[in-house]
């Protein structure tokens, strides 16, 4: 019973894997790579050096949210944005950004979508005691430094017009409502500089250089900069898709056409489909009747597997799809342990269901101990390495967990509804192996 159950559900499995793929409507398509896809693959460096080393980490990771936040918000499908730290070895500090754009073939299309998202900062005019020159001068060191409010601390901002009685008659403002963190951090700023210059800039440039005349404790700063509506509306528009915490620079860029990413996707699926029948042939000839319990509970862990490649889901590249294949040959192996190790108990006169369950029994702890160190190697890869080779040990790791799985419950369980045989001729040529007859 057990085992039928367990057939229907692998046949349910993989019927939905199907259904969900053929619909075009459905929320569960596989989801693909660059390599796989075609698109934009987009470097980018990020300026930290204005940050403390403890706001770091909280900057970069409000940089990915803001960018991830802009390419949805043009539509682009599945788009990845991540941030990834320098080489572990090189000692280089370097914080990066790296953006996947599926779809989005023309380069300068994707630096545009990435680009345009300006850099908002607010900093404090300080002049500084200066020296006296020659001819008895005194020169004043005056200088903006920064306060630590940035555009990561916008929660909305609004175009308006100044009124008749304001003396900004019709002129477009820009007004910002500041997050909680930021009006606590705005009000501290208005409250300890009363009189004192608060510069406002946009991508490096000042735009506004208001007087600060009481504290503001409401979270709403307004910019007046001279702005034509036109400038004011865009200025609006990018500030709520988010303005980033930090600059950043384009330090390279890759495009992958469609043509060459469909091409690689045909030739992954016909190389992984030709090595399956190749392992399922080698499996039916050598183990006989136990090699087609090899191939029906491999069958049942392919369904499982590209099911939670879609529900989870997780992006497939060349280097994913090759991480998988290597886990099925993980998952052959274990049947190939167990089945050796049946062999040598029906060769020593036991009968069938006995010989499967010492078989089982006998060959765990080599699967298990094989299994966990590549489990192991699989999140050092995930945990260390770039986003290449991540996707590879994403898919390795999960598909040498789901094996394991799939050689202990699924062929145990179809072995031992087999039923339980006299070591006889026949026996011996239905579940011995090689030579043996």
């Amino acid at each position: 019973m057990a085992a039928i159950l367990i057939l229907l559900a692998g046949i349910g499995v993989g019927y939905f894997v199907y259904v969900s793929q053929e619909y075009p409507d459905s929320r569960f398509h596989f989801s693909l790579g660059l390599d796989l896809a075609g698109g934009s693959h987009l470097v980018y460096l990020a300026d930290t050096s204005g940050l403390s080393q403890g706001d770091v980490e909280s900057s970069m990771q409000a940089l990915r949210d803001t960018i991830e936040r802009r390419v949805n918000l043009f539509g682009v499908g599945e788009p990845i944005v991540q941030t990834e730290k320098s080489s572990f070895f090189s000692g280089i500090d370097e914080e990066r950004l790296i953006v996947e754009l599926p779809g989005v073939t023309d380069t300068n299309e994707a630096i545009r979508l990435i680009g345009q998202t300006p850099v908002l900062e607010f900093k404090l005019f300080v002049t500084k005691q200066g020296n006296v020159d020659e001819e008895g001068t005194l020169n004043i060191d005056a200088s903006y430094e920064p306060t630590g409010l940035t555009g990561r601390f916008v929660e909305r901002a609004t175009l308006q017009f100044g009124s008749q009685g304001s003396g900004l008659s019709n002129e477009p403002l820009v007004v910002l409502n500041f997050n909680k963190e930021g009006t606590d951090l705005f009000a501290k700023i208005t409250r300890e500089h009363v009189g004192d210059v608060v510069g406002i800039f946009l991508d490096g440039a000042l735009i506004s250089a208001p007087v600060v005349q009481e504290p503001i404790t409401d979270g709403t700063a307004v910019i007046s900069g001279n702005f034509k509506p036109d400038e004011a509306r865009e200025l609006v528009r990018n500030l709520n898709y988010g303005a980033l915490p930090v600059p950043i620079k384009l330090i390279g860029t890759e495009t992958i056409g469609a043509a060459l990413g469909g091409e690689a996707l045909q030739k992954g699926i016909f190389g992984g489909i030709l090595g399956l029948l190749l392992v399922a042939l080698f499996m039916i000839v050598w183990y006989r009747l136990p090699g087609v319990v090899a191939v029906v509970s491999l069958g049942i862990y392919l369904a499982v597997m590209l099911a939670i490649f879609k529900l989870i889901p997780v992006t497939l590249t060349a280097a994913g799809i090759a991480g998988f294949i290597l886990s099925i040959g993980m998952a052959v192996d274990a049947n190939v342990l167990i089945f050796e190790r049946m062999k040598e108990e029906l060769k020593d006169g036991k009968k069938t269901k006995e010989a499967a369950s010492i078989g089982f029994s006998r060959a765990w702890l080599s699967i298990r101990d094989g299994n966990f160190t590549s489990i192991l190697s699989a999140i050092i890869l995930f945990w260390f390495g770039s986003s290449l080779i991540e996707g590879f040990a994403l898919t390795f790791g999960l598909g040498v967990l789901v094996s394991m799985l799939s050689a202990i419950i699924i062929s145990r369980t179809f072995m031992f509804a087999l039923g339980n045989y006299q070591n006889r001729r026949l026996t011996r040529a239905l579940f011995g192996s090689g030579t043996y007859f």
